[in-house]
């Protein structure tokens, strides 16, 4: 079959190459009748559209925007909280015809994502602000949004308020009369850690924020605290710290644990009852993010709120509007800087500390 174009098109209906070309790229041209007559022409001739490559090198655009992640790609379709934020953006996307790609910020082999992978612009979620990824995106100067990231002059920027919800979480185990308290957190780069100090040079934004939530109510409380910190946030990585928690060596076990996140929480639980320590009875525990897991454990875990698809809707509107800008030469004074509020969900995982 000969191959279709749109001046096979055009011949068809009597029109201009120029004209076919309006009806897919710029139907407002047209009037309604005209391209209704040239779309049911292409259908007849089975043209499917113009090239998408063709048309993006037109354009000089990819119709293509990048999601760096902080962690590998088959990880975030078993995350919940991850999976909320990118259908939300994914939504958000839908009318514009854009599409999402996603990157890892580590290389596979000779490809660097973002240094090889063509995009209009990206979001930077949740990653290390030190990665070679991230500064590869901004030497490439593409239009970026950070996400869960700490706020850079000339970005804009997408948070929730992680020190208010933690200082929540602090404020509710205070207020049960908890005085012996475990925060378990992330960052570590080993495997896992008993700390002295809770804060350490190049602290990710969003564990130092939640930290500082945390410390700031249990210092004032007169709380004795103990910092564990593990390599990643996953399910086994609080499982795998629960001795660490509890401290073996001798010392008083906690009586309250609050985690970084929800998945952290669901590990620590379990090694709990592993254990023979119950929650709430034994130890209390709090996470963060509200993980639909969270309302799923039993028991049904105290956690802090934050709206995953809000966020995944702010991001998406912060970077079609820095695409706009790019495309129009407008300077970026003063991006926007987003700040989403959180919220203490009180469910059946804490409880007073038993006498």
């Amino acid at each position: 079959m000969a191959r279709v174009t749109l001046q096979t098109i055009a011949d068809r209906v009597g029109v201009s190459r120029m004209t076919v070309s309006n009806a897919f790229s710029r139907p407002d041209q047209l009037s309604a009748d005209l391209r209704a007559r040239i779309l049911t022409a292409a259908q007849d001739l089975g043209y499917v559209g113009p090239d998408p490559a063709a048309r993006a090198l037109a354009r000089g655009t990819t119709g293509a925007l990048g999601v760096l992640l902080s962690d590998s790609v088959p990880w975030v379709f078993t995350d919940e909280v991850a999976i909320g934020f990118l259908g939300a953006v994914a939504e958000e996307l839908a009318p514009t015809g854009l599409a999402l790609t996603l990157l890892t910020a580590a290389a596979d082999g000779d490809v660097v994502p973002a240094r090889d992978v063509a995009m209009d612009g990206a979001l930077v979620y949740s990653c290390d602000t030190a990665s070679p990824a991230v500064d590869l995106l901004l030497r490439r100067g593409l239009p970026l949004v950070f996400v869960d990231q700490e706020p850079v002059p000339g970005i804009p920027s997408v948070n929730v308020d992680d020190r208010g919800g933690a200082h929540a979480a602090a404020q509710h185990v205070v207020d049960l009369g908890h005085r012996r308290v475990a925060l378990l957190t992330t960052g570590l780069r080993g495997r896992h850690g008993l700390v002295d100090a809770p804060f350490v040079d190049g602290q990710h934004h969003t564990e130092r924020q939640r930290l500082l939530g945390w410390t700031e109510v249990l210092d004032a409380a007169g709380v004795d605290v103990r910092v564990v910190r593990t390599a990643h946030c996953r399910p086994d990585d609080g499982a795998d710290a629960a001795d660490l928690v509890l401290d073996p060596a001798g010392g008083p076990r906690p009586t309250a644990v609050l985690c970084y996140s929800d998945a952290m929480a669901v590990g620590l639980v379990r090694a709990l009852a592993e254990r023979g320590l119950r929650v709430p009875d034994d130890v209390s525990v709090v996470g963060f993010d509200d993980n639909p897991v969270a309302a799923r454990l039993n028991p049904a875990l105290t956690t802090v709120r934050q709206d995953h698809r809000a966020k995944g809707r702010a991001a998406a509107a912060a970077l079609t509007g820095a695409l706009d800008r790019a495309r129009r030469g407008d300077p970026v004074a003063q991006p926007d800087a987003v700040l989403l509020p959180t919220e203490l969900v009180v469910r059946e995982s804490t409880a007073p500390p038993t006498p």
